[in-house]
């Protein structure tokens, strides 16, 4: 009883199976105390038998109990009790799978982040961000999965259930959130050596106010608003950081790293590892490989102190 408060306390926050905000997460936490009952009520009754034949009634069991008892408790109820919970749990299963509803996103994941790509109904290019998903609530969206390299899992806790991304290979799942808010995504699935460094948020938001940010997303980049972004965004030509990142309405055009566009927006920095703030833009910049083990992005630690603020605030200003 002591410490049931603490053990009940890790079933709420953002990355919570047990605190659902979708439907599909409603699902499966159905199916997870539906399991759990029946497991507490044949813990019962097999401790319970054992506490009869051991302290109640210790005679020896007749021969005929005794078969009886292996048959009905070792053949009949498992059988029948196995059957309805894989019959229930199959049951689920074409939900969890329901095509979209106008929205298809298709995210692939990288070493180690995520590529986002939006394609509203009818589109003919997505609009392209990265790690961070931002879904309707009310309306169910599609999602395809893929993976550049090696295995990796696709994984909302507070919105579904989780499902491998293969490299050549795609899956395709669909979810319905129906809270507004902030949640977390994870990789569930060890993919190197920044696999638990591999996150990503989640925001659902209702259908007008999600249109409104997917047409911001769209949009080109913002320019450099000050002085100091101006030569952030000059540094940020001459490094070359345009052959790997791409900056809408700009001349980087890089497909190798995430897509910078709105970088600035975003809730996190390095796939869930930072915050967006200034002084997290300049520790991702000259310490990217002791934030993020074997991370493909070089460490710009020789730029001077000037040029680093002047390249943040330029990314910052990327909103």
């Amino acid at each position: 009883m002591l410490i049931a408060p603490a053990l009940l306390a890790a079933c709420e926050g953002q990355q919570s199976a047990l605190a659902p905000a979708g439907s599909d997460a409603r699902v499966l936490d159905d199916l997870f105390w539906v399991m759990l009952v029946g497991a507490v009520i044949l813990w019962l009754l097999i401790n319970g038998l054992f506490f009869y034949v051991t302290r109640i009634n210790r005679a020896a069991l007749s021969r005929r109990f005794a078969n009886g008892l292996i048959v009905v408790g070792g053949v009949i109820f498992p059988t029948v009790v196995l059957g309805a919970l894989l019959t229930y749990g199959l049951s689920i299963m074409p939900d969890q799978r329901a095509p979209g509803e106008g929205l298809t996103l298709r995210v692939t994941g990288e070493q180690w982040w995520w590529r986002v790509e939006y394609w509203p109904d009818g589109a003919d290019a997505p609009i392209i961000a990265a790690n961070e998903i931002r879904l309707p609530t009310g309306q169910r969206s599609e999602i395809v999965l893929d993976s550049a390299r090696v295995i990796h899992s696709f994984w909302i806790p507070a919105l579904g259930g989780k499902m491998d991304m293969f490299p050549g290979r795609e899956s395709r799942m669909s979810l319905m959130p129906e809270t507004p808010g902030r949640w977390r995504g994870q990789c569930a699935e060890f993919c190197g050596a920044s696999h638990a460094l591999m996150a990503f948020d989640v925001v659902a938001m209702p259908l007008a106010d999600f249109t409104a940010w997917l047409q911001m997303q769209a949009a080109p980049a913002r320019p450099p608003a000050t002085d100091a972004a101006e030569r952030g965004a000059q540094i940020f030509a001459r490094e070359g950081c345009g052959a790997c990142h791409a900056v809408r309405g700009t001349e980087a055009r890089g497909a190798v790293g995430p897509d910078l566009t709105h970088v600035g927006s975003r809730l996190s920095l390095g796939a869930g590892t930072l915050k967006t703030t200034l002084t997290d833009f300049e520790r991702w910049i000259t310490h990217t490989g002791a934030i993020k083990p074997e991370v493909e992005m070089p460490a710009y630690d020789y730029l001077t102190d000037t040029d680093l603020s002047d390249l943040a605030q330029y990314l910052k200003g990327l909103e």
